[in-house]
């Protein structure tokens, strides 16, 4: 396994009352296990690609979560998400940041859903040497993704282990 959502979110220390966000959700790794861990919380999938939204829901129903819901939005667009402003906890962005062509204004719509001192995780490839995951240039060094943050008025928190040739790193919307 290259990457473990359930280790990453043990890391990321949700809470069982929160409300959370996954940014570019994919097939919903993250969204499932975070689901099960705020289950007096919520959880937003927010996905672009329509397969992928039908995947997470039937993920959700076949796995008995009821507290996740799945919304086909573009995480490059202000608003584009369809969460409202700050009233998310905390943000997952999980390989998926690496694939953006308009980051700032992804940065600006994690902080428009984000509560004052909300939380975010990103997780991203680390390497090129594997053999899945970006090619060469497409990689985001972690020194880059931290800089990217902090001059978009984030506070680097911490970094986590993310296993196989992924880093994780923790920030707190300023």
């Amino acid at each position: 396994m290259f990457t473990d959502p359930i280790q990453n979110l043990k890391q990321f220390g949700l809470r069982e009352d929160m409300v959370v966000a996954d940014l570019g959700a994919g097939t919903g790794f993250y969204s499932i296990a975070a689901a099960h861990m705020v289950p007096k919380g919520k959880v937003y999938a927010v996905e672009v690609q329509k397969d992928f939204v039908t995947t997470i829901r039937n993920k959700a129903k076949e796995s008995h979560v009821n507290n996740l819901e799945v919304l086909w939005g573009n995480i490059e667009k202000l608003g584009g998400t369809k969460i409202g402003d700050r009233i998310v906890d905390a943000v997952i962005a999980s390989n998926v940041i690496f694939q953006i062509e308009d980051r700032d204004t992804f940065i600006k719509e994690v902080k428009r859903i984000l509560k004052p001192q909300g939380m975010l995780l990103v997780v991203d490839w680390s390497d090129t040497s594997s053999a899945v995951g970006p090619g060469g240039a497409n990689v985001i060094p972690k020194s880059k993704m931290r800089e990217m943050f902090e001059q978009n008025g984030f506070v680097f928190i911490r970094d986590i282990d993310a296993l196989h040739h992924h880093y994780g790193i923790i920030f707190k919307k300023e």
